[in-house]
């Protein structure tokens, strides 16, 4: 295969990647940006939305789409509640101070991990994907008559990983129009921007946090569950997805949603590329490079603002 189509296959697989990251960055980012909180167990979160998604199929025992369609709805929404109830239950009572809630999440992650482990086991398991069909893809090319279509290398991609593609696109312009076009955002910008001001014109800001860091949750999870036909869920997966979540979160500007969004398709991008030709170690090197160079040049981020 030449450079061109290998080049065009290693894209194709960065963009779900990317896709998936820019789903659970933005989770991230929203806590932070409302509740200027970090949340070091979201990687968790993610894990236990991809746990609870093979729960669902293996005891719904039906075909793949509906065991699929059952998890995508029923995981979010249990990771949700289990976020919330544990705002409201841990950080409430630590009143969100920075320092402390950095030290309750680190040992969230691990009462998650754990129990997981513990119930789950240490194997990891497959989803079944709902669809798999294999598309296979064009390849122009500019020769002496002008740009030509060719098949001539069997290029071609799984319609799921289409679909993660297209599914993350539609949700991220639906997270889009809830912040800005409805109530339930105004409501969250407003805390976001003063939560003392917000609190004494009505707004119930603890209910508010406590939405927000579910939301956040649920997120990862949602990213897990369209994820995990491909990978398989596995009690320590949520490792790699928070770190990329911190690095697509601090290249983008911490709180900001257009830089994560910015910021998930850079990483994601170069990690898909830079695995493909290289190794999926140097595109870590890679990130994690990018990333000091950002606190170095650029502390609030490529959209980010200083506070």
């Amino acid at each position: 295969m030449e450079f061109g189509p290998h080049l065009m296959l290693a894209s194709l697989e960065g963009a779900v990647i990317a896709a998936v990251l820019a789903l659970t960055a933005m989770g991230l980012s929203i806590v932070f940006g409302v509740m200027r909180v970090v949340n070091v167990a979201h990687g968790e979160f993610f894990m236990l939305g991809a746990v609870i998604a093979w729960t669902v199929a293996y005891s719904l025992g039906a075909h793949p789409a509906i065991g699929f369609l059952a998890a995508i709805i029923i995981a979010p929404l249990l990771v949700g509640i289990l976020a919330g109830a544990a705002d409201r239950i841990i950080l409430q009572k630590i009143n969100y101070d920075p320092d402390r809630t950095i030290v309750v999440t680190i040992g969230l992650l691990y009462i998650i991990q754990q129990t997981t482990l513990m119930t789950f086991g240490p194997d990891a398991r497959p989803v079944e994907p709902p669809f798999n069909q294999r598309l296979a893809l064009p390849w122009f090319e500019f020769g002496e008559s002008g740009f030509q279509l060719y098949w001539p290398w069997g290029l071609s991609i799984t319609s799921y990983k289409l679909f993660i593609i297209l599914a993350a696109i539609t949700l991220l312009i639906g997270l889009w129009l809830l912040m800005t076009r409805t109530r339930i955002g105004l409501v969250m910008r407003a805390t976001q921007q003063d939560s003392e001001m917000a609190g004494a014109f009505g707004v119930p800001v603890k209910s508010v946090y406590a939405w927000v860091f579910g939301l956040g949750a649920g997120l990862a999870a949602i990213g897990a569950v369209l994820i995990v036909p491909v990978q398989q869920a596995h009690y320590l997966m949520g490792n790699e997805p928070l770190l990329l979540s911190f690095i697509v979160v601090i290249i983008g500007g911490l709180g900001s949603l257009p830089g994560t969004v910015i910021a998930a398709l850079l990483i994601g991008m170069s990690d898909g590329i830079i695995s493909v030709f290289f190794s999926p170690t140097l595109a870590k090197i890679i990130a994690t490079l990018l990333v000091a160079m950002v606190l170095v040049f650029r502390p609030q981020g490529l959209m980010g603002k200083l506070q």
